[in-house]
């Protein structure tokens, strides 16, 4: 069945939710207190006080890109976002393996979102023997996936309303710290050894070589995720330019965020502090949470708690919608493109993702828990691609517009080249480190390669298999040519 001859209740629901619910959702996919509070120590580690610097620089190809699926939703409403654009613009091989690498990164993370959501739940409860205890930890954190995954399927109303909730509490919790850390430095109140902040500090360039590549991975990684906004363009309001917008506008609020944490973790705590601890990961935030609020340290706590548990549904959505989206032009079996009648969402694929996520995270938490964290490096290397496929695909599908006027030709073509050649060579930085076994969580030889590299071809090669496959058992899709973006579309002739 063609979407033209598609029932209404065949279909997403339009409407459902609203410019600001998606900017929520695009935020709240990031997981901002998660993310920063991962990255921060590792980035204070290579390249000191510069942090806040590496975070704007990383800024830079996430804008670029967004810029890209801005004007590609202009022309192009359809929730698989660059499965779909980079089809259109590039063909189908290159269309199904961009599709393939969005829905695998929500397999990957998900459940490691659920697992430190419950943990730091537990801990902002006080339940810490609760938290350091395995079974009753990863146990939780499935059924978190399972219950985020019914209240996805239930509807994008409700589903954006938990988000906007979460997103308030995560934002006040964040700020509060800032603002206290920052107050006890200028009050010369730190009870470690703070560091007045600077604008040098905003200089990524201080560092050279590796310590700047190595910086940039992360800082990507903190930003990876504001697109979800765009995957619920059949399910938003103005859906040819709000989804755009609000991708872009996620973008900046988080550099804001960032840098402004970054600003305030770095003065207070100072980089001895940040860079001896940088292997604490997301319990950085905890170590400083005691330092700078005392008997108040719950609030941070709860800070990644509800910023891992948002992140754990909305990373869901553009998984799930991508495999519906494929599925619809056949590029996946027609099961996947099945909407529930009732709540008018894509319950089949949204609980596929799911199990394969909750398979994802038990199997690999049986190897070690290193090798779940290894499994979340080897997702950079799934971002940077899809990334760099979107711009270099949105320059393609309007190549015969881009000498239209100065912003065409800047903003559709330069810009979203630069930041896929960004990410490209940030793709082949990390694939050179990641080889290393030395460099990985883990510290072992996997077929004398690094586990994050394997577990990253292993994805490549099972997606090959399976897209040869379907082929060869369904090759209408691979019918499909390129294209270029409808003059109408461009130029707002049409709706």
């Amino acid at each position: 069945m063609s979407q033209l001859d598609e029932k209404p209740e065949d279909t997403l629901k339009p409407g459902a939710i609203g410019f600001v619910d998606a900017l929520v959702i695009g935020l709240n996919a990031t997981s901002p207190a998660y993310s920063i509070a991962a990255v921060i120590g590792a980035i204070v580690a290579l390249v000191g006080v510069h942090a806040p610097g590496i975070l704007l620089a990383s800024f830079v190809p996430m804008l670029l890109i967004a810029s890209a699926f801005y004007y590609l939703n202009k022309v192009d409403q359809d929730c698989g976002t660059t499965f779909s654009w980079v089809t259109r613009a590039m063909g189908p091989w290159a269309g199904w393996l961009g599709g393939w690498a969005i829905t695998m990164t929500g397999v990957l993370v998900v459940g490691s979102l659920a697992d430190v959501g419950v943990s730091f739940g537990l801990r902002g409860f006080g339940l810490d023997d609760w938290a350091d205890d395995t079974l009753i930890r990863q146990s939780l954190a499935v059924v978190l996936i399972i219950v985020m995954t019914a209240i996805c399927v239930a509807g994008t109303e409700g589903s954006s309303r938990l988000q906007n909730v979460l997103a308030i509490l995560q934002v006040v919790f964040l700020l509060v710290f800032a603002v206290v850390a920052l107050y006890r430095v200028y009050a010369d109140d730190s009870s470690l050894d703070s560091v007045k902040p600077a604008l040098d500090w905003l200089n990524p360039f201080s560092e050279g070589g590796s310590a700047l590549t190595a910086g940039l991975l992360l800082g990507v990684f903190a930003y990876w995720g504001w697109e979800s906004a765009v995957n619920l363009t059949e399910e938003t309001e103005d859906s040819a330019s709000a989804p755009g917008r609000a991708g872009l506008w996620s973008t900046v609020i988080l550099l804001v965020t960032y840098v402004g944490v970054a600003f305030a973790v770095v003065a207070y705590a100072g980089t001895t502090f940040l860079a001896d601890n940088a292997e604490e990961e997301e319990f950085i935030f905890p170590l400083l949470a005691t330092e700078v609020l005392g008997n108040w340290d719950w609030i941070v706590f709860f800070a990644v708690a509800t910023s891992a548990i948002a992140s754990t549904q909305t990373t869901i959505l553009p998984a799930s919608r991508t495999a519906l989206s494929m599925a619809r032009r056949q590029a996946l079996p027609n099961s996947f493109a099945h909407i529930n009648p009732r709540f008018r969402t894509p319950d089949v694929s949204t609980w596929t993702v799911a199990g394969i996520a909750i398979a994802w995270y038990v199997i690999v938490n049986q190897i070690s828990e290193n090798a779940l964290f290894d499994s979340l490096s080897a997702l950079s290397l799934l971002i940077a691609f899809y990334y760099a496929l979107t711009g270099i695909a949105c320059a393609v599908y309007y190549r015969r517009h881009l000498t239209e006027s100065v912003r065409n030709f800047f903003l559709i073509g330069v810009g979203p080249l630069i930041g896929s050649g960004l990410l490209i060579w940030l793709l082949y930085k990390a694939i050179g480190d990641l080889a290393e076994p030395e460099n990985s969580y883990s510290g072992v030889s996997w077929f004398g390669l690094g586990p994050p590299l394997v577990i990253a071809i292993g994805i490549a090669l099972t997606g090959i298999l399976i897209m040869v496959y379907w082929r060869i058992r369904a090759p209408k899709f691979w019918q499909e040519r390129p294209g270029v973006a409808d003059p109408d579309l461009v130029h707002g002739k049409e709706s």
